[in-house]
């Protein structure tokens, strides 16, 4: 159980007849009793669920994450373009029949979440002092699962109004998959088991939400838009059952169909290691609000900390946008703070609940012998962007596709309802069963 939750220190008020009950939705995500991220293993979203499931017939899609792919890659010494052919041809020789790349549907949420972003920008008042206090502005990213649960279930009613309705890329993945690459591969959504490669355990979190699951008619059955979710330790794990030698295997040409992958086999994807969220809605606004285009990195400013480093633009001596990365509980409490009191000067924020981001997640793999967690993030930063080509996601072929096939325009009603998503103010029914302890 959480911290302070252990044995009575005292005879209890009451009698506990029943067993209590914990289920998703008590769920914190506060690294504690339920959300720890080397405890929650979901019956569902277990290596043992993935490989039964290749035994049933069912059509198994994989979708790697480029987090994932960096911890691979720096583990076993290989490029993360290598350990895509090669975990390509070992997913593939289990029975999986195609592995995508999340970095292709990230693509798909920094557009919707640029529309969005302008959407909002547009609605607010001009001036500063107004902006600040509007329910429009600061725009959250909510890729983060773990962010999420937290404001859902510990900040109430007052922070999912600056929480962005677009869903996570592991998410859009799902959606694009169930709704629309199905068809293309001449299959019913029900026939489909997706299956995500993702950094973090509360990702297995976000595939359970209902909000993430959709009926196909009024008869018909529930289909979720992710069915399992395999971490990057459980893939290792994987490879460890299997007695694989990675070294030996030969890397498989990979599936181009929703992967960022060009002509040349060079990976490709936007700017930031965890979203790029606030370096692809700040160029994009730039250009499209104040006529600036960008080029090369963005000049971060470090704020309190190598975690909270914002961004700004000057237009006339005047800043007119205001950008933050805030990773880590330390840091984000601080900006709800702000955000509470009407005093948060950004207009927007990339908020992961990790500390140096998703590199960093709980499910990624550990540290070897005499490493330290300090020392691992610098080699998946660097093997994470070093062999990945900086693009623009609005000239990505790939979702251009998926725009002219599928969703019309960006922000599309099409869009909103295969894109987007909404939050919801949870109450924790744990406490009351526990209130008697």
């Amino acid at each position: 159980m959480n911290q302070g939750v252990g044995k009575a220190s005292s005879a209890p008020k009451a009698v506990q007849t029943d067993p209590v009950k914990i289920s998703l939705k008590d769920c914190l995500a506060c690294s504690g009793c339920i959300t720890s991220a080397e405890t929650v293993m979901l019956e569902k979203q277990s290596l043992d669920e993935f490989l039964s499931n290749l035994d049933k017939g069912k059509y198994v899609i994989v979708s790697l994450s480029p987090q994932s792919r960096a911890s691979l890659a720096v583990h076993f010494g290989f490029s993360p373009y290598q350990i895509f052919g090669k975990l390509t041809t070992l997913f593939k020789s289990l029975g999986v029949k195609a592995i995508f790349d999340t970095s292709c549907s990230r693509d798909l949420t920094l557009i919707e979440s640029c529309n969005e972003f302008l959407a909002r920008y547009n609605k607010c008042s001009p001036t500063d002092e107004e902006r600040s206090k509007s329910p429009l502005l600061p725009m959250i990213s909510s890729a983060c699962p773990g962010w999420i649960c937290y404001a859902e279930k510990t900040l109430g009613s007052y922070i999912l109004p600056y929480i962005s309705s677009v869903k996570s890329p592991q998410q859009t993945i799902g959606s694009a998959i169930k709704n629309h690459i199905c068809q293309k591969l001449g299959l019913r959504p029900e026939e489909i088991y997706h299956v995500t490669v993702m950094p973090c355990y509360d990702k297995k979190l976000e595939a359970s939400r209902d909000d993430f699951v959709f009926q196909l008619d009024s008869d018909g059955e529930r289909i979720a838009e992710v069915d399992s979710v395999l971490t990057t330790g459980e893939v290792l794990d994987l490879i460890k059952l299997g007695s694989v030698n990675l070294t030996n295997l030969e890397e498989s040409p990979v599936d181009k169909l929703l992967s960022n992958v060009d002509e040349d086999g060079h990976l490709y994807g936007a700017h930031g290691s965890s979203g790029g969220y606030a370096d692809t809605v700040f160029r994009y606004a730039t250009k499209l609000l104040f006529g600036k285009e960008i080029k090369g990195p963005l000049e971060y400013k470090t704020i309190r900390n190598a975690d909270f480093r914002e961004v700004t633009l000057e237009v006339q001596g005047k800043v007119v946008l205001r950008f933050a990365l805030c990773y880590g509980f330390r840091n984000l409490r601080n900006i709800v703070t702000k955000i509470k009191s009407g005093k948060c000067e950004y207009h927007f924020l990339e908020i992961m609940a990790c500390p140096s981001g998703c590199l960093n997640g709980g499910g990624q793999i550990k540290p070897i012998a005499g490493q330290s967690a300090k020392d691992l993030i610098p080699l998946l930063e660097a093997a994470y962007s070093e062999s990945v080509l900086v693009s623009d996601p609005f000239e990505n072929p790939r979702i251009r596709r998926l725009y002219d096939e599928w969703l019309g325009q960006p922000g599309s009603e099409k869009a909103k309802r295969h894109l987007h998503t909404e939050y919801h103010p949870v109450t924790k029914s744990v406490t009351s069963q526990l209130q008697n302890w």
